[in-house]
């Protein structure tokens, strides 16, 4: 490494400070302590790509209804734990406006985040039946959620969704749920990491098996309606997001405030049950809490015991700014969509220097440019990947945490400033002078 543009001692002795036992499993929160030291040593800024965190600022609705709130005095007091009704009422009303399909306003209940949101519903699902007591991931997906699991102590399947597109998917999908164990599904759509977008075809077959199966599908949409190649930001019009509710009614959706909204220092986020789902009674629950209506034990048990509710103003900064997406008066996508400005020019800069897009189709259609995308290089196993370009003032994680099968790194456009684009152009020349094709 001849060619690096940090200090290769400084950025060696930063690594081996951290004793990790196995590169290649180095977790998000590591790898940025790592650039973050190096960058104290050398005095050099890194270009980072590894923290899905929002690089636009919030949306200025939410900010001021929060303050209102305030203002008004919510903040001694205590908020349902169920949500307030005028965000239960705009949630109703987005899901329909944006996705096309009816929740009673009683079934979206606010949480502390969609980690918040899928935590409980990982437990209450988990917890319907003693049979069921798996997980089936769609790999590649959000590294945490499998930490989730972790810390229940829940087991897990998976398998990456790669080579399963489409028709293939069913039959991938039916062999993990004849086992008769699998108690829900989980999948992001569109995908962190990869970026591809679940068509119409695949959620019917994950709906229809879900139904047949028994199974409740996590239906994860962070990077809600992220899809720019289809102008989904029309309310009450189509096209909608595309959900697998069209398809079953064993479907939780969770709706993020976070990226769509760029709200994601206020930790607010929406649990959306079908009607169905949230009064249905399960005899396991009857004998483990005396009741067994789905919504009523994961919001008066199970949000009750984590959090107690979400912070009272931040509920009334997300109901208004449902509410004015709902009204056609805010498109929250015309903000966002500076994520997939970023990644067409990223991904030029990258394959101008022999990289290549690992997750490159959906089926046949080209990858949508957004907040993610996936890199790989010639020769080279993503964890070694991921700890050569450390050296190079570039971070960003290993794929091989997500679940997926294949090599190569995950790329957040959210941090990448228009300054940064020559000083990455550069520092991936470097790279291929040290490293050859």
């Amino acid at each position: 490494m001849k060619h690096t543009p940090f200090d290769y001692n400084i950025v060696k002795d930063v690594i081996k400070s951290l004793h990790l036992s196995d590169f290649s499993k180095a977790t998000i929160r590591e790898i940025v302590t790592i650039a973050n030291k190096i960058e104290q040593s050398s005095g050099e800024k890194f270009i980072h790509m590894e923290m899905g965190v929002p690089g636009i600022a919030a949306s200025e609705i939410g900010i001021n209804a929060e303050i209102e709130a305030l203002k008004n005095g919510i903040a001694s007091i205590y908020p349902a734990l169920e949500g307030i009704p005028e965000l239960k009422n705009e949630a109703s009303r987005f899901i329909k406006a944006f996705i096309n399909v009816d929740v009673d306003a009683e079934c979206c209940v606010p949480a502390v985040g969609s980690m918040n949101g899928t935590y409980a519903s990982f437990l209450v699902a988990g917890q319907c039946s003693t049979e069921k007591d798996t997980v089936l991931f769609l790999d590649p997906g959000f590294p945490v959620q499998k930490m989730q699991l972790q810390v229940l102590g829940y087991k897990s399947e998976s398998f990456d969704v790669y080579g399963f597109r489409g028709e293939k998917l069913y039959t991938k999908v039916e062999s993990y749920l004849k086992k008769g164990n699998i108690s829900s599904i989980i999948y992001s759509n569109p995908n962190n990491p990869s970026w591809i977008c679940l068509n119409e075809q695949e959620l019917k077959i994950i709906g229809e098996l879900a139904t047949l199966y028994d199974v409740i599908v996590l239906e994860d949409l962070a990077y809600f309606a992220m899809d720019f190649r289809k102008n989904l930001g029309n309310p009450f019009k189509a096209p909608f997001q595309a959900s697998v509710a069209n398809y079953t009614d064993n479907y939780i959706l969770l709706i993020s405030g976070s990226k769509a909204f760029s709200y994601a220092g206020q930790r607010i986020g929406v649990i959306a049950m079908s009607n169905k789902l949230y009064h249905r009674s399960y005899p396991n629950l009857i004998k483990r809490y005396g009741v067994g209506e789905f919504g009523n034990i994961l919001i008066s048990r199970v949000l009750y015991s984590l959090s107690a509710g979400v912070t009272h103003s931040t509920q009334y900064a997300m109901a208004n700014m449902l509410k004015a997406a709902n009204d056609g008066v805010y498109n929250f996508l015309d903000d966002v969509k500076e994520y997939g400005r970023r990644a067409n020019k990223l991904k030029k800069i990258f394959t101008k220097h022999h990289f290549h897009l690992v997750y490159d189709t959906d089926l046949k259609e080209p990858l949508a440019d957004g907040f993610y995308f996936t890199v790989g290089y010639p020769g080279m196993i993503g964890s070694d990947l991921m700890k050569n370009l450390l050296f190079y003032g570039i971070s960003a994680i290993s794929l091989n945490t997500t679940g997926s099968k294949q090599e190569g790194l995950r790329i957040c456009t959210s941090f990448i400033q228009d300054c940064q684009y020559d000083v990455l152009d550069y520092r991936l020349e470097c790279f291929n002078k040290d490293f050859p094709i």
